[in-house]
């Protein structure tokens, strides 16, 4: 095994604590709740920290050092239907899609969150339609998502939430690595 230093501290307690943030809101608490808007808050502060940090950060953190390509994004589905087992040391093409997917949802929910707190879209009927709608797609894309790292991890051999945690990816020896 190889092992490639991948994910800085910073983007790991980013990814941490908006699980634990977005779950707390969405399984566990009141929406109609101040907690529930404070969560909000705090998840909307983070996605600042993110996308501060997708500029400003290590060369992994950058949102420049994964954008997918039609190319990637071929390659990787080919590599999945195919049986090869190619590791990308960052985000793969798909994965990529998914940060980007699930930071957009979030931004909306967290606009549209902020707006039914105004007095202009207080009561406001496609205000509070549109938070739920994203709410539940953004839930949807986090089962796809666990779903997809548990699938990679099987189909790579590496395990992804331990490097999502220790910020290091082993990678089997036998593996094609894709930088």
């Amino acid at each position: 095994m190889s092992r490639h230093f991948v994910w800085d501290p910073l983007l790991r307690i980013f990814h941490w604590s908006l699980v634990a943030l977005f779950a707390t809101n969405a399984l566990f608490d009141n929406p109609e709740s101040k907690l529930h808007r404070w969560i909000g808050y705090t998840i909307g502060g983070l996605i600042v920290l993110r996308l501060l940090w997708g500029f400003a950060g290590p060369h992994s953190a950058r949102f420049a050092s994964f954008l997918p390509t039609r190319a990637g994004l071929i390659r990787q589905i080919t590599d999945m239907a195919t049986g090869r087992r190619r590791v990308h040391l960052m985000h793969t093409p798909l994965g990529a899609l998914m940060i980007f997917n699930l930071l957009l949802t979030l931004c909306g929910i967290i606009a549209t969150g902020v707006m039914m707190t105004t007095d202009a879209f207080w009561g406001v009927g496609w205000v509070e339609e549109m938070h739920e709608v994203l709410v539940s797609w953004a839930e949807v894309s986090v089962a796809l998502h666990v779903g997809a790292v548990l699938w990679e991890s099987r189909r790579t051999g590496v395990n992804l939430p331990k490097a999502m945690v220790t910020g290091v990816k082993c990678v089997p020896d036998d593996a094609k690595i894709e930088a």
